[in-house]
């Protein structure tokens, strides 16, 4: 049976800055509260003036007090007194606040509802020539070329219409025998002898049109007619289709595609393979276009894989009678995906600050109790609740990381305590090793830590692209981890790996990635990865989504990937 990870006591140490933001309005001082409307809050909500002082303490970094007011030695930030009788939280995890106080520190509130639960896929792709009208003509016979019709790229030429005139003896020499043949007759030489005859002129590119002209005329020419199969477009031409210029037979001399219709192609990673069927509705966008997108449907979805990319193209066909779509022109398209009813909280409502993923249940009376709960499916804006709510429970989508802060620092001897413990008998590098679980194949598990590393690279440099290229690697690895390691599908990470996308703007992106880079990094901490030099681990304490966000590195400069350029250096590396 795997071990679960406990959550690193470090981890306390941050949240409980966060609650001490929460202690800092419980126990300031003030004479006139404000409202959360901004109106005056009544007087009796104010703390007494005489009211004694029992210590001065840090709202950043709670654990720093003292007895006389001053600054904080860790981040400079004046101490705030703290009132006798202003603990307003209950005991054990569960935390209680006045009605100023929820209102202040801004706890909202949301209900666990069923509804349809829908996914947005984003992909990325290109438009390319209908492969059934998409044709390369090549030289047939050696020659010169005499004449050139179409001199550029990008001519829409008619079905027949002449492209290019050689130069060949050798078609000379085949007009001469055909017509001997057809002079001398059936009585001197067999019909199919003047058969294989005709049938070597039109090899060599001759048309019907050119044979009649040739049995009518009885005069050879020494030329071939190059001819467009279809109407279309000029895609292309060979590096040597120029006037004067020699050909060898098999040489290409132009492409034509038919672009009255097109394919945007795009991969679907294997994980999502299962959402997609043809006939689903597709909305496309082609780059730089303005006004409403493309709709049309999935006509095709390839069934072979990209062994490298773990990826299968599929296709959707798009009318370009207008010509405003280009060919090779790239496109983002939209499917959305119904996924049937489920019941469903918002995403801000879940913490991942524990073993399991965490919601804090709104009670009466202001009281908040921590629960853990098992998630499902997921979009953008909500999460999938399989078991640990019902439908009519509420849940804190706003402060909820203040309320965990406080819900650990309310049960210190169980919360941090086996932790600290940990820690004293095994250092801090042992607390992490002491959880790692025997059963991790730590070969499997280092090409998903490099993934995840090259990820996070592509975050810090607020790459949104480069990111999204790194998602089918992320995804092979975690396949072949689990290979080795089937235990894992069982864990939280092959949740958060589902939940990774590739944008299309940076904060959707580093959103669902924080949670798995936390994860992966505290798996390449407890396998010791980064005591083995293969890597480095950083943390940042003030992380969007988590609160205390990890993430590992195949270097020590420091590099976070949930701001980038706003805060590139926010984080200190773990040893």
């Amino acid at each position: 049976m795997a071990t679960k990870t406990a959550t690193p006591w470090f981890g306390y140490l941050i949240v409980a800055a966060l609650a001490g933001a929460i202690g800092y309005f419980v126990a300031r001082p003030s004479t006139t509260p404000v409202a959360p409307s901004g109106e005056t809050a009544n007087a009796g909500d104010a703390p007494s003036a005489e009211r004694k002082i029992k210590f001065y303490q840090s709202p950043m970094h709670p654990w720093i007090t003292s007895d006389q007011p001053g600054r904080c030695t860790i981040c400079g930030m004046a101490l705030v007194a703290v009132y006798e009788g202003e603990a307003g939280f209950g005991d054990g995890e569960t935390v209680t606040l006045s009605d100023a106080t929820a209102a202040v520190i801004g706890v909202a509130t949301s209900e666990a509802t069923e509804r349809d639960l829908t996914r947005t896929l984003r992909v990325n792709g290109t438009f390319e020539a209908d492969h059934t009208r998409h044709r390369v003509l090549s030289a047939r016979v050696p020659g010169r070329i005499e004449k050139l019709h179409i001199d550029q790229v990008g001519v829409r030429v008619e079905a027949g219409a002449p492209l290019i005139t050689l130069y060949s003896p050798e078609m000379l020499t085949a007009q001469r025998i055909y017509l001997e043949r057809l002079a001398v007759g059936p009585s001197a030489i067999s019909s199919s002898q003047i058969a294989d005859a005709r049938e070597r002129l039109l090899d060599l590119g001759a048309s019907e049109d050119d044979l009649t002209r040739l049995e009518t005329e009885k005069r050879p020419e020494a030329v071939v007619t190059v001819r467009a199969p279809f109407a279309g477009t000029v895609i292309s031409r060979g590096p040597n289709a120029y006037e004067g210029a020699y050909v060898a037979e098999a040489d290409k001399l132009f492409e034509i595609g038919d672009l009255s219709s097109l394919w945007f192609v795009f991969d679907v990673y294997e994980s999502d393979l299962a959402l997609l069927q043809e006939g689903q509705a597709v909305a496309v966008t082609p780059a730089g276009a303005a006004g409403a997108p493309r709709e049309s449907t999935i006509s095709f979805i390839d069934p072979n894989l990209n062994e490298t990319t773990r990826t299968a193209r599929a296709r959707v066909v798009l009318d370009n009678a207008d010509r405003d779509l280009r060919h090779r022109q790239t496109a983002t398209a939209e499917i959305t995906i119904d996924l049937g009813p489920a019941l469903t909280v918002p995403r801000s409502a879940v913490l991942f600050t524990r073993a399991q993923p965490t919601v804090f249940l709104a009670l009466p009376d202001q009281a908040y109790q921590p629960h853990s709960v098992r998630l499902g499916r997921a979009n953008p804006e909500v999460y999938e609740i399989t078991a640990g709510l019902q439908a009519g429970d509420r849940v804190v989508t706003r402060a909820a990381l203040l309320l965990e802060g406080q819900a650990q620092l309310s049960a210190p001897a169980t919360a941090m305590g086996g932790e600290m413990a940990m820690a004293s008998d095994h250092g801090m590098d042992g607390m992490a090793e002491a959880h790692a679980d025997p059963a991790t194949d730590i070969a499997a598990l280092e090409p998903l830590i490099f993934a995840a590393a090259d990820a996070a690279a592509a975050l810090a440099n607020d790459d949104v692209a480069a990111y999204a290229e790194t998602l089918p690697r992320i995804h092979e690895a975690w396949t072949s981890y689990l290979d080795a390691t089937p235990h894992a599908a069982d864990g939280p990470l092959a949740e958060l790996v589902d939940a990774l996308i590739d944008g299309p703007s940076l904060e959707e992106a580093r959103t669902p990635f924080e949670p798995f880079s936390t994860q992966v990094a505290d798996l390449a901490r407890a396998a010791g990865l980064h005591h083995a030099g293969k890597v480095s681990i950083f943390q940042c304490p003030m992380s969007p989504v988590l609160g205390t966000g990890r993430w590992v590195q195949r270097n020590d400069d420091l590099r976070n990937p949930f701001f980038g350029e706003m805060m590139l250096t926010c984080g200190s590396k773990l040893d």
